[in-house]
This record gives C-alpha cells, structure tokens and sequence, in this order.
C-alpha cells in the first residue's frame, strides 16, 4: 500500500508509515548509543519543508545517508515524541531516496516552527519498532 505524502507540520505523535520530501538543514555524524535491544547506530538530522521543520534521527543502515542541503523522500518513517516535540525516525524498514533539489524550498525558505505533542503530560520518548515482524509493539518486553 502506497503511503501519501505528508507536510512537517502535519506530524503527530504515532504516526506510522510515513512519506515526507525535506531538505536536510543540518546533520550529525552517526554514534552508537545502547538500548535495552543493544546497541544500535544513529545519526540525526534537521529538516524541513515549506510548512515546517522536525528532528529526524535514521536508525541502522540508513544513518549517516542524507547531507546537508539535500532534498530526501523518507518513506516508511515513524514518529515519536521527546521532550514535547515530535520527531521523525527512519531505519531498517524504511527508506531515504535523494530527489530534486527544486521539490523542497531553500533552507532561509523554510519556517522556524515544529510540530507539537498534545498536551497530554508523562509522553516520553517512543522506541523505534523491533527489528523482526511488522507488527504494533507497546513497547520492549
């Protein structure tokens, strides 16, 4: 099933299967970090598009694939909220294609806003999705 494209300020806590085209603002160089799945490799980056931007963070192999001024189609990313702010994720399962500059606006075009968690209160940061089988995790076990 195709996804359909979303805008950055449309994001919302939860979302699965996610299709955005971003220019990268900035980026990280990929690191190591632990989790209770081991250890995993991520890199983050800014992006944004003509409504907004959001923190995007690429797990495994897909970390350390996008650079600074590059438009990029995330497909098949998820969200997650940390600290209030809903961040983007893609890893294994999904994918980052580079495509024409001209699909996305010029970074000084690009509004300084992000997309917001709802106030709920006590939402943490969401674990990315185990790496075997498709379906609906609450959680690691």
């Amino acid at each position: 099933m195709e996804s359909s494209k979303v805008n950055v300020i449309d994001l919302k806590p939860g979302m699965e299967d996610v299709h955005v085209v971003v220019r990268v603002l900035n980026v990280s160089n990929p690191k190591v970090i632990r989790t209770k799945a081991g250890e995993r490799t991520i890199s983050e980056a800014l992006v944004g598009d003509s409504t907004g931007k959001v923190k995007l963070t690429l797990w495994g192999r897909v970390a350390g694939t996008v650079n600074e001024g590059e438009v990029v189609e995330v497909i098949g990313g998820w969200t997650s909220v940390f600290r209030n702010e809903v961040q983007l994720n893609v890893g294994g399962r999904g994918k980052i294609n580079k495509v024409d500059s001209s699909l996305a606006p010029e970074s000084s075009e690009i509004p300084d806003v992000m997309p917001k968690a709802p106030e709920r209160g006590g939402e943490g940061f969401r674990r990315p999705p185990p790496r075997g089988g498709r379906g609906r995790s609450r959680g690691w076990r």
